[in-house]
């Protein structure tokens, strides 16, 4: 990057709506001032230690609170605690057993309703099932599962015993599920014969078996009887869920854990190919998605309907499906599929149905809802929501705004937060009932978060686009990756003396709100000029007839990099290529003026619904396509190959 002529990222963009909270919402929130904020900044450790007091249940209180060796952090030292309990046991105790902890809808329209003292039972029953498999505390379990019941109970009864899980996202393949059963040498796997998805049964079980066949540490398979289809069941290795549960008693208490013990492993991308076990522990973990879910989400445990769309297979569905949530006893809503299915309106027609009051879901999301269109949540009484939020990456304004208004009908406010796998917990997010928002910023580091933008001399930027890095320790920071102590450091702590940094490009404005810009890696550089990708597709998605954008830096051999632009239009809009290329330049410069805009009806994206920018540079560039296999749908990047060919021989 030292060769480059601009030191930070270019700011381009701005935005100067505001919206305050209003005063029916801050007549019952919990924070409407700044006085968290002024007890963090007088002094971040003792205000980490009144949360973890408060908020969680200890068997054995902590006698150290913070232990800062760079870049190690041992948080609440001394005390022992069980996450499941917290989770399950006190809540039953206080009395609230018959309170709903998930609303659990199939795809096809099956229910479930499960109290917490149901939740209870299962996950210990579940947990004297894994230690009839030999499961002992410090034996990491592998759970490959679709959004069912069974994979929040798989992960709160392995937390009962002390065994670190890895959940797998069910969408990988089996290469990925082995890599990384092999990277924590598992001992048990949990997965299904399959899960629904776009009305159709995906079988998940003859990935695990091509998996097993190059994983020597699996002594068992569970595996939990969802889509109905045939599988094959492996004599002394494979077992049924169902059949184990019958005989298995709910009678299993929870085991203290110190803690800094290893609640689990949580496996990113890494740029060698090879992923990142990402190590996430007890008490510090619990302390952070505990907090963060009740004051980010402003959280009325006994009347709010909370629903988070993530899958349990990312970051987002642990912290926020299932220890953040259940460690307030709060009610939520799990789904097990699309969005689309049967219709575009299917998750309104949920909101509606469940009485949510809260919703949780990604930028990527709401833009396929603008393309949908807003005749979709119109079908539908939206009116019990109160707060709406989104994760994942930054949010474009007029997705915002889309959102404030179809969404959440104009009243509710939208807490747009920043964090990432390795956080453990949202770290930059309003507080609703506090912050006056703007529309695409995440605006403030929460009480107890420290950031500052450096340039790249890590001199500290005050206003302007630079790299966020994190100043100071927090409790759900990341402990390390799995077996590989020199990569965390080589990986979070080389790039800038005592500063945490992890890849993300941001700019301050002039009230001191930040705005994500995205991966720096998805930093162009046209002419000496660095601009992020993010605002770009801001720009792009800003045209009223644009619903989501993305864009990629392709080689060109004038400008160094040259903007290429991918779009898909809102339903029955219609405009071209010139006109959205004009629209950017007149946005946010000439300088980002795209070389080419490709409109298309799709973008390769993961089952999980990242858009995969490699590929639409690898389009771009002309190069061969590499890995496709955790596409939703492959065929996209041949039609956009064929675009870009045909552009070429024009």
């Amino acid at each position: 990057m030292s060769d480059e002529q601009h030191d930070t990222i270019d700011a381009l963009s701005s935005e100067n709506r505001t919206f305050a909270p209003s005063d029916d919402f801050k007549a019952t929130s919990l924070v409407v001032d700044t006085s968290l904020y002024d007890e963090a900044n007088t002094n971040d450790e003792a205000f980490w230690a009144r949360q973890a007091t408060e908020l969680v249940d200890w068997e054995q209180e902590f006698d150290t609170v913070l232990d800062w060796q760079l870049p190690d952090a041992k948080w609440f030292e001394g005390g022992t605690l069980n996450v499941s309990y917290n989770c399950l046991d006190r809540h039953v105790a206080a009395g609230r057993g018959d309170k709903v902890a998930f609303h659990w809808e199939g795809e096809p329209g099956d229910k479930r309703t499960i109290t917490y003292q149901a939740l209870l039972d299962e996950v210990s029953q579940f947990a004297n099932v894994l230690k009839g498999l030999g499961v002992k505390k410090g034996d990491r379990v592998n759970i490959y599962l679709p959004m069912i019941p069974e994979a929040a109970v798989a992960m709160l009864a392995c937390a009962r015993i002390g065994a670190p899980h890895s959940v797998v996202f069910g969408g990988f393949s089996s290469q990925s599920l082995s890599d990384r059963i092999n990277d924590a040498e598992a001992k048990v796997l949990i997965t299904a014969d399959g899960g629904y998805r776009r009305g159709e049964v995906f079988p998940l079980k003859p990935a695990a078996d091509e998996a097993c066949e190059s994983t020597p540490s699996i002594e068992h398979v569970v595996v939990v009887r969802r889509g109905g289809n045939d599988v094959t069941m492996v004599d002394g290795r494979d077992v049924w869920y169902h059949e184990l549960m019958e005989g298995a008693s709910t009678d299993c208490p929870a085991e203290p854990m110190e803690a800094e013990h290893l609640l689990f492993l949580l496996y990113t991308s890494g740029t060698t190919g090879k992923p990142k076990g990402i190590m996430h522990t007890t008490g510090g973990y619990l302390t952070h998605v505990t907090y963060t879910h009740k004051y980010v989400f402003d959280l009325q445990p006994e009347t709010d309907v909370f629903w988070c769309t993530a899958d349990v297979g990312w970051i987002t569905g642990h912290s926020y499906i299932v220890y953040g949530p259940l460690s307030n006893g709060c009610t939520q809503v799990m789904y097990e599929g699309v969005p689309n299915y049967p219709a575009n309106d299917r998750f309104w027609e949920i909101v509606e149905e469940y009485g949510v009051t809260i919703f949780y879901t990604a930028p990527t999301a709401i833009r396929t809802f603008m393309k949908w269109g807003a005749d979709e949540p119109a079908k539908h009484d939206l009116s019990s929501l109160r707060l709406i939020g989104t994760v994942g990456e930054p949010i474009n304004p007029e997705a915002w705004m889309w959102y404030h208004e179809h969404i959440g009908g104009g009243r509710c406010p939208i807490v747009d937060t920043w964090w990432q796998t390795e956080t453990g917990g949202i770290m930059i997010s309003p507080l609703p009932g506090a912050t006056t928002t703007k529309p695409g910023s995440a605006t403030f580091p929460l009480p107890g978060v420290s950031t500052e933008l450096v340039d790249d001399d890590a001199n500290v930027v005050p206003v302007g686009g630079g790299y966020l890095t994190l100043t100071r320790p927090w409790p759900g920071m990341l402990r390390g990756i799995w077996g590989d102590p020199e990569r965390y450091q080589e990986t979070y702590w080389s790039r800038f003396p005592d500063r945490y940094f992890a890849g993300d490009g941001a700019k301050l404005d002039d009230d001191g709100y930040l705005w994500l810009l995205g991966r720096v890696d998805d930093v162009m550089n046209v002419s000496g000029h660095r601009i992020s990708t993010t605002e770009v597709e801001s720009a792009l998605v800003s045209h009223p007839s644009v619903a989501e954008a993305a864009v990629v830096g392709a080689n060109d051999p004038t400008t160094g990099q040259a903007v290429f632009a991918y779009v898909i239009l809102r339903g029955g809009a219609d405009t071209d290529e010139a006109t959205l290329r004009a629209h950017v330049a007149e946005e946010i410069g000439a300088i980002a003026r795209p070389k080419r805009v490709f409109i298309t009806p799709d973008l390769p994206k993961t089952r999980s619904g990242k858009i995969m920018r490699r590929l639409l540079r690898d389009v771009a560039e002309g190069r061969n396509i590499g890995d496709t296999t955790t596409l939703a749908d492959a065929s996209i990047v041949d039609e956009l190959q064929a675009k870009a060919a045909e552009s070429t021989a024009d």
